[in-house]
C-alpha cells in the first residue's frame, strides 16, 4: 500500500496512567496532548486514571468501541512495579498486538538511556480497528515513542507504508 500525498487527521485519545500525577501536574499527558496537536490530530478525549487494571480496562474499553475513535495513546504503567499494570489491564483487549513498535522504542531508547531500556515493557496493537500505544510515564520516553516512531506512522504520507493507509481495511 503507498502513501498518500496528503494528511489525513485523526481522532486520538491520550490516557495517563499514575498513582501521583494530577491534570495540574501531568507534563507526559501535556507533551502527548500539545504534540498530537501540532501534527494536525484532534483530541478526542483525554483521562487521568490510577494504575488500576480495572480502570485501566473500562476506559480504554470504551473508547475502542466509540467508532470515532481512531487511536488512544497511554502513558505511564509500563514498568515491573507492584503497581505498574498497563500491559495487564490492555494486552488483553488487542486483537492483533504490534511486537515491532515494542523492540524498536526498546531500540531508540537504549541510545538514550542505555540498558535502563529494559525495563520498559512499551507495547502497541490494535483493538475494534483502533490503534493503541502504550508508553512509559516519563516525558522524554513519551517524546521518543512520538517523534521517532508514532507521528510518522499515524501520518499518511509516510513512505513506504504507514498505519493510516491500513485504517480502511482494519475490519476485513
Amino acid at each position: 500500500m503507498t502513501a498518500s500525498t496528503e494528511f489525513r487527521p485523526l481522532s486520538l485519545c491520550v490516557l495517563t496512567v499514575s498513582d501521583s500525577r494530577t491534570p495540574a501536574n501531568d507534563s507526559s499527558g501535556d507533551y502527548l496532548c500539545n504534540a498530537l496537536a501540532e501534527t494536525g490530530h484532534h483530541l478526542h478525549a483525554r483521562a487521568l486514571l490510577p494504575d488500576d487494571k480495572y480502570q485501566l480496562r473500562a476506559q480504554v474499553s470504551a473508547w475502542i468501541a466509540d467508532a470515532d475513535v481512531d487511536g488512544i495513546v497511554v502513558t505511564g504503567g509500563t514498568g515491573f512495579t507492584g503497581r505498574d499494570s498497563t500491559p495487564e489491564a490492555l494486552l488483553p483487549l488487542l486483537d492483533k498486538q504490534m511486537p515491532g513498535f515494542g523492540e524498536l522504542f526498546r531500540a531508540l531508547s537504549f541510545e538514550e538511556i542505555g540498558t535502563s531500556t529494559m525495563q520498559s515493557r512499551a507495547f502497541a496493537g490494535l483493538a475494534n480497528a483502533s490503534f493503541v500505544f502504550a508508553l512509559p510515564g516519563s516525558t522524554s520516553a513519551c517524546r521518543t515513542g512520538w517523534e521517532k516512531i508514532i507521528r510518522a506512522q499515524l501520518d499518511a504520507r509516510t513512505k513506504p507504508c504507514n498505519l493510516v493507509n491500513l485504517k480502511p481495511r482494519l475490519k476485513e
